[in-house]
């Protein structure tokens, strides 16, 4: 009897040791599960911390394309306010890419013999405003150049008596910048009308004097003229929406033709006058 009770205590101590180990095993387990879960919680937790916010996605811009700036005042308009223009068709300004930018100009002396001679000048330019994501849309980008064209416009060099005012009914807002300059020894009456049309700028200035003893053109005339001339810019533009420029406008390929058509008119009427004879350009 004595020594089957060391023996005994021996057995049942041994049968409780597996017991402990797969107590143990299994509170470590849940501990470790535990940690893991914390662990992965904290990273998604620090992931959404550090994420920035998505920003709402800029408007598209309502124009992608330009009109020709050439064709984009009527023919009997260029006519009415530019009598005698050199080129008919009008001058187009250089541009790298002319969905985004473009211009034309016309000039010319309507020559009265003794009763003197009236100059005119007249131009348009396009500016046209894509959406980017980081800069903004079409239209608030445009609406920043339509301000700083304005201001510029103001500013002009040797003007005298600047004047600035709404012109409604062009685009969707529009200013009129009026002023006098003297230049070539003749007083010039200036009108520039600034305006903008959902995400394009359009500047289209107008001036004239009078020459070899002609009288200055009133401003009230000039104004109106740039005005007319400049809502037809803007209406050329609208035209594009939903349109290819081809269909909105001729193009460069036709107002070069009738250029020529109208060039060979006037040579043979006679009233082509020597590159000597005109006056300096506006």
């Amino acid at each position: 009897m004595h020594r089957s009770a060391p023996r005994l205590s021996r057995i049942l101590a041994c049968a409780a040791v597996p017991v402990m180990l797969v107590a143990v095993g299994c509170s470590s387990d849940s501990g470790s599960g535990s940690d893991a879960e914390k662990k992965a919680g904290s990273s998604s937790s620090s992931d959404s911390a550090g994420a920035e916010p998505t920003k709402p996605a800029v408007e598209p811009a309502k124009f992608t394309d330009l009109p020709d700036a050439c064709t984009s005042i009527a023919k009997n308009t260029v006519k009415d306010l530019v009598p005698e223009a050199k080129k008919k068709g009008g001058t187009a300004g250089r541009s790298s890419d002319l969905a985004v930018r473009g211009s034309c100009s016309w000039n010319g002396l309507d020559d009265k013999g003794v009763k003197g001679s009236q100059y005119r000048w007249l131009s348009v330019a396009f500016t046209r405003f894509d959406s980017d994501q980081s800069l903004g849309s079409g239209a608030a980008r445009a609406t920043e150049d339509y301000t700083k064209q304005v201001a510029k416009e103001k500013a002009s060099e040797g003007a005298q008596k600047a004047a600035a005012a709404a012109a409604p009914g062009i685009g969707d807002e529009a200013t009129a910048i009026t002023y006098q300059l003297n230049k070539t020894d003749e007083d010039f009456e200036y009108a520039t009308v600034v305006a903008r049309t959902g995400n394009v700028v359009v500047t289209l200035t107008y001036n004239g004097a009078g020459y070899a003893g002609a009288k200055t053109p009133s401003a009230a005339d000039i104004l109106k003229g740039a005005q007319k001339a400049a809502k037809e810019a803007v209406g050329k533009v609208d035209a594009t929406a939903g349109a290819g420029s081809a269909e909105a406008s001729p193009s460069a390929g036709d107002a070069k033709k009738d250029d020529k058509k109208e060039e060979k008119k006037d040579d043979k009427k006679g009233d082509a006058k020597p590159e000597s004879e005109a006056t300096p350009k506006s």
